[in-house]
């Protein structure tokens, strides 16, 4: 890739005089040794998964394999019907979609990483239910794809995007970072108002501890997905209004690292402090794995790992 700040990502748009998805679709395909529309196709394949989760977690709720989640994505949704939500339709249907794709995730459904699995419905969230509210064809949502895909790659190369290396910060905050971006890219910000959405959602994401309930990828993870896609909306919103992310997004993402590298072990995906070790959350892990090795034991079934 020709960039590998965001700063070099505004610059490296300006000089070709492309968008941000636009340069993401020639740098991909460059890389990965593909045509331009093998490489379109192969991310708007991507986009139908993602839409296919949402359908799926709103019209079919799923419980998790684990039984401790799944079906809040639907109540959401109904709830948006009720015509109460204090966000507003539009911004209570991301958030319900965001559950959805999650929802999925935890019964082992077919989602899109993006960037992990466990930020997995934010993306969607926000692109699916825009794509409702603004009537884009897909196309349109794809190239968004691309430029979420951009900045993701900016912060993987400086950062991190995973909670066991830098805390939910890293997983769901560039995530947000993504959709925020990609979407102000969409509603036809600039690419430096793109950028600026980034600094902004991420900023409001530092410090935000990995802390999954039994370790799996449901509680608190799946609601952090709907406060996720909201986050990303405001982000973007602020960033077309013209609100600038002082400090420039770059160094925020280089903040992320600095506090991701801090954070101590137990708070990053390890499942040993925050809210998996309060007493509902040990409960909840000697509920699941108390039984599970009760029933190995006794030649009842496989084991789940914590």
């Amino acid at each position: 890739m020709k960039f590998q700040t965001l700063r070099k990502l505004i610059d490296c748009c300006s000089s070709d005089g492309v968008s941000i998805g636009q340069l993401m679709l020639s740098e991909q395909a460059k890389e990965s040794g593909q045509s331009e529309s093998d490489t379109f196709r192969q991310m708007a394949d991507y986009y139908g998964i993602m839409k296919e989760a949402v359908r799926r977690g709103i019209e079919e709720p799923v419980p998790s394999r684990s039984g401790l989640t799944g079906g809040d994505a639907s109540r959401v949704h109904q709830y948006v019907s009720s015509g109460l939500p204090s966000l507003g339709v539009e911004a209570c249907t991301a958030l319900a979609y965001a559950l959805s794709v999650s929802e999925v995730n935890a019964s082992m459904g077919r989602i899109v990483a993006t960037p992990t699995a466990g930020s997995c419905g934010i993306i969607p969230g926000v692109f699916v239910s825009s794509q409702e509210r603004y009537r884009w064809e897909d196309r349109h949502l794809v190239m968004g794809l691309f430029a979420a895909g951009a900045i993701g790659y900016v912060i993987a190369n400086n950062s991190f995007i995973s909670g066991a290396e830098g805390g939910c910060q890293a997983e769901v905050g560039s995530a947000i970072g993504m959709a925020a971006g990609a979407l102000t890219e969409l509603r036809g910000g600039t690419p430096e108002q793109a950028v600026h959405a980034v600094g902004l959602a991420l900023k409001n994401s530092l410090g935000l501890i990995c802390d999954p309930v039994g370790g799996l990828v449901e509680i608190p993870c799946i609601v952090r997905n709907g406060f996720g896609a909201v986050t990303a909306l405001a982000a973007a919103d602020m960033a077309l209004a013209g609100v600038r992310s002082v400090i420039p997004s770059d160094e925020v993402i280089g903040v992320m690292l600095e506090v991701g590298t801090a954070m101590p072990a137990k708070h990053r995906e390890t499942a040993k402090g925050g809210l998996a070790q309060t007493p509902t959350g040990r409960r909840i892990m000697k509920d699941l794995y108390g039984a599970n090795r009760s029933r190995q034991e006794n030649g009842e079934g496989e084991s789940t790992k914590p």
